[in-house]
């Protein structure tokens, strides 16, 4: 898929997005939030149940604004699996009720027939390295120790962690925390990471060809790297390049089986073939679907192709994922 096979509204629409956030983006590696939040609608949550949904916000610690919204299909299911996703947006850009998410979201409940939580995580460069990981791990521990505000069909111990973009990036670690750290209830059993945003120090061959594609580009990647990081730390630190050489060693780990999906026309998919390969050879049970015509951020158009295809591949996944657990 060219730049010019997308339809005319989506092209419009990324390059509104595009223009904004890089207009939004100073050279000082800080944000014009007031400029991006003119094309950042937001979607409020609905408690009733609407389109074979409901959903809601809970907060989990306010002080710090960390809440999710929480989607509950209308399913008369007895147990229902839990999927804690996280947002796009190169750390830097939206939040679980932005509309384009809180889309994807809602996809996702429907179409899998399972609880989303979607978590609303602390922003770069306001807040760096390591606030997202904290968040993340800090709303699965609050999970783990609030069952109760979760629908009674959800069953935790059929858990998966899910993300796109810097929220594949943030899934990932929150996944290697949570293997270090244990959860009393809370049992993590697969990981849907979407075209995870990774990178390091050298230049890929996909970075160095595909300079002239929509949503992503290295100069970009470069700029967020340097807003997320605290300064003194380089691209080859161990959140950007995990499977670089600070890479953490996960062998003795228990991990979730994961499912990586990859765009052909991403400029991150070097990075991510290389996370798929890095899992294999840590003794990680690891799954690539690669979509050649895709663009980065695919999923928030549900009319491309690609989009059912992924939504199809994820429920597969999931189905083995539990039948091994039951």
């Amino acid at each position: 898929m060219e730049t010019a096979t997308l339809p005319w509204k989506h092209r419009l629409l990324i390059a509104l997005l595009s223009t904004l956030a890089d207009a939004s983006r100073r050279s000082d590696a800080t944000i014009n939030r007031r400029l991006f939040s003119l094309t950042d609608r937001k979607a409020p949550a609905i408690p009733t149940s609407v389109h074979a949904l409901s959903s809601s916000d809970v907060t989990v610690h306010a002080a710090r604004n960390l809440w999710f919204r929480l989607f509950i299909p209308s399913s008369s299911a007895a147990s229902l699996p839990v999927i804690v996703y996280f947002h796009g947006g190169a750390f830097a850009f939206f939040a679980a009720d932005s509309a384009p998410y809180d889309a994807v979201c809602r996809l996702l409940c429907r179409s899998l027939n399972a609880v989303v939580v979607s978590v609303n995580y602390r922003l770069a460069p306001e807040h760096r390295y390591p606030a997202q990981y904290d968040d993340g791990v800090d709303v699965l521990k609050f999970l783990d120790q609030n069952g109760a505000v979760l629908p009674r069909s959800a069953d935790v111990s059929k858990c998966f962690l899910a993300g796109d973009s810097a929220g594949a990036n943030l899934a990932h670690h929150v996944a290697v925390r949570v293997s270090k750290e244990g959860l009393r209830t809370v049992n993590v059993i697969g990981l849907v990471s979407v075209q995870p945003f990774f990178g390091g120090e050298e230049r890929t061959q996909s970075e160095i060809e595909l300079t002239r594609v929509p949503i992503i580009s290295v100069d970009r990647c470069d700029w967020h790297w340097k807003a997320f990081l605290p300064n003194g730390l380089g691209r080859d630190h161990e959140s950007v390049n995990v499977s670089g050489p600070n890479a953490v060693d996960i062998s003795g780990l228990d991990y979730p089986n994961t499912i990586v999906f990859m765009g052909g026309l991403d400029p991150l998919r070097d990075w991510q073939r290389k996370y798929y390969e890095w899992l294999r050879k840590s003794g990680k049970m690891a799954e690539l679907i690669d979509y050649p015509n895709a663009i980065h951020a695919f999923y928030l158009f549900p009319d491309l192709p690609e989009t059912s295809f992924f939504v199809s591949q994820v429920k597969e996944f999931m189905i083995k994922q539990m039948s091994n657990v039951n």
